[in-house]
């Protein structure tokens, strides 16, 4: 989580995404861990297709849908993708409830997003409510044959 102290009021309101600070940058995601499932894109680039499985990363925690170790990931899953402004739009697979997404492409963030509710409870019950997120609902590649993948194949990550 980042230090709020550092952010600056209605940051995502007032400046474009590449005027953010690293920590506000870090502060727009919601922790839904989507990003972190197993998917087939049809096209190496956008515009494409996307199913995403309910197989998640090795490191991502599948109770809680958080990475179990954030910091160090890149170490460990050397292909985890940074989500850096650049990058940014050729990366819409992202889910349509993404804040990186949604600001991108002008949309408001979601109304239970914990910079809107400030109260982390409030925000796990927005998502829940609104179907977002991972937690509960994936398995780690660790128990999955890569030729199973294409059986877990979810509708419930909405491109």
């Amino acid at each position: 989580m980042s230090d709020t102290r550092q952010l600056r009021p209605e940051f995502w309101k007032k400046y474009s995404l590449d005027e953010l600070s690293s920590v506000e940058w870090e502060a727009l995601c919601d922790g839904c861990g989507a990003c972190c499932l197993e998917k087939f894109l049809d096209e190496p680039e956008a515009p494409y297709e996307v199913e995403y499985t309910d197989v998640a990363c090795k490191l991502l925690d599948c109770s809680t849908g958080y990475c179990s170790n954030y910091a160090n990931r890149h170490k460990f899953v050397p292909e985890c993708v940074s989500l850096t402004y650049d990058k940014l739009a050729n990366m819409m697979w992202l889910p349509e409830s993404c804040s990186y997404k949604r600001l991108y492409l002008g949309k408001p963030l979601p109304k239970w997003h914990l910079l809107i509710t400030n109260d982390a409870v409030a925000t796990q019950h927005g998502m829940k409510n609104a179907g977002v997120g991972v937690a509960g609902r994936c398995i780690s590649e660790v128990s999955v044959n890569e030729d199973e993948l294409e059986d877990r194949i979810v509708r419930w990550v909405k491109a």
